[in-house]
């Protein structure tokens, strides 16, 4: 948009002997400015000069990063810093950080990032910052199983400010940290069995850290988030679970690979009624051109949770252009009575979904399972173009065949009979048995650059090529 600004001078009550000395004076004052022009005109491009090369070290509100640089560094494209965390330690408020190719753990591998001000993360760089490819030239955050000794948090935190975050061309990936059992859950194919709860000690490993990839936390100010051309794989608890006071929160074109709970959770944090009769809405949520795989349950007995979006309340969703498949329970989840005029779901390939493609509770004590082919009998704002057939994309085939037979099991020793027993309850003690479970399959780690092939693997809907 162009604006034109005319700037009009309303003269009244002059003399033309008062215009005339005013005439003399502004000659008189623009020859000396000519000169004083004439003068400084070789200081002024030297400043010129100055300034073009202050910008390309850093003044332009970007910072650089790379494996090879030092935290000892301006940040500039020629010394970049070293590490994320201190990268935005030095940033302001909506600064740029670039961060070119290689694996990040933290300074000192603590193993999380965490900021109260809203930044810019652009990955993906190659080592001359010229040009970005999650593809072949990947930024991956991959904290190691020692930093959960270290720290127990969410690989990206938001505390407080985020009007204006965006999140571009980054790996998440939690595999590295999380524990997997080496008897339960084996799979052919695969590397490591099962992953274990954070509850479940592992020495000398630490445990499981169960915390999201990206975390906003429910307290954070509202405005626009964008989180886009991104890669989450392995995520222990959520990939994205994020509190939304104000404005649009936007998630596009990423891959989610093995998330646990849901891959995505967005819910609304204004103040306001949450109740489904007079819910406020807090702002808007777009999720579109994502691919949404394997998502799974909260525990390994596939009775609670494992969904690939979860809707939740206060907020409006406008889902469209996804590949949403292979969830535990349900492909979309609106189990909390989000209002059904909030709601657009259009133009996705949904498949696989055990529990359903979408997981709907329109009122209390009703759950419905419904499949594509039975959205258009929904009441939503708009539900159109969705499709129930799997797209030829690649995945490991060892992992999808190890998700689509999953089973768990629970076997009990218990004889009420026995003499211990029999003493027990004579004595109003507590009976003793015991019960052993298993599971084929749960949560198991992917291989983090499989997840990369899924970018473009469709035309039609989910993540496109980024960075062309």
């Amino acid at each position: 948009m162009v604006m034109v600004v005319a700037l009009i001078t309303i003269s009244s009550g002059i003399t033309d002997a008062q215009l005339n000395i005013k005439k003399l004076k502004d000659k008189a004052k623009s020859s000396v400015s000519k000169e004083e022009t004439k003068e400084q005109e070789p200081a002024q491009k030297q400043n010129v000069m100055l300034e073009t090369e202050a910008t390309s070290q850093g003044a332009s509100g970007i910072i650089y990063v790379m494996k090879s640089g030092s935290n000892k560094n301006d940040g500039s494209k020629e010394a970049p810093m070293k590490n994320i965390d201190k990268a935005i330690a030095k940033a302001e408020p909506g600064t740029e950080i670039r961060i070119a190719q290689g694996t990040y753990m933290g300074t000192f591998n603590i193993g999380y990032l965490e900021t109260d001000k809203a930044i810019k993360l652009y990955g993906s760089w190659d080592d001359q910052f010229t040009k970005q490819d999650i593809v072949n030239h990947p930024t991956v955050f991959q904290p190691d199983n020692e930093s959960g000794g270290k720290s127990r948090k969410a690989l990206l935190k938001f505390t407080k400010a985020v009007d204006g975050t965006i999140i571009d061309g980054m790996v998440w990936d939690m595999g590295e940290r999380n524990v997997y059992d080496a008897k339960d859950g084996l799979v052919e194919g695969v590397d490591g069995g099962r992953m274990r709860y954070s509850s479940e000690p592992s020495p000398p490993r630490n445990s499981t850290v169960e915390e999201p990839a990206i975390s906003i936390a429910s307290a954070a100010q509202g405005g626009d988030v964008t989180i886009q051309n991104c890669a989450f794989v392995n995520c222990a608890q959520f990939a994205i679970q994020a509190g939304h006071r104000s404005g649009t929160f936007k998630v596009l074109n990423n891959v989610f690979v093995a998330s646990r709970m849901a891959a995505i959770e967005i819910y609304g944090t204004c103040a306001g009624s949450n109740q489904q009769r007079d819910m406020v809405a807090c702002g808007d949520v777009e999720v579109a051109h994502n691919t949404i795989l394997f998502t799974w349950s909260r525990l390994k007995d596939f009775l609670d949770m494992g969904y690939g979006v979860r809707m939740m309340t206060k907020c409006t969703y406008n889902i469209h252009h996804n590949i949403i498949g292979a969830s535990i329970m349900g492909g979309i989840d609106n189990s909390r009575f989000c209002k059904d005029e909030y709601i657009k779901i259009d133009n996705n390939i949904m498949f696989g979904n055990k529990g359903g493609d979408l997981y709907y509770t329109p009122a209390s004590n009703t759950k419905l399972q419904l499949t594509v082919d039975q959205f258009e009998d929904l009441e939503f704002e708009s539900n159109s173009g969705n499709m129930g057939e799997a797209p030829e994309i690649g995945v490991n085939q060892a992992y999808m065949k190890g998700f689509f037979s999953a089973r768990y099991n629970e076997t009990t020793n218990y004889d009420p009979n026995s003499i211990e027993n029999q003493w027990a309850r004579a004595l109003g003690m507590n009976q003793q048995g015991t019960m052993s479970s298993k599971v084929s399959m749960f949560m198991n780690k992917y291989p983090w650059k499989e997840s990369l092939s899924l970018f473009g693997a469709s035309s039609v809907a989910g993540a496109q090529q980024p960075h062309k």
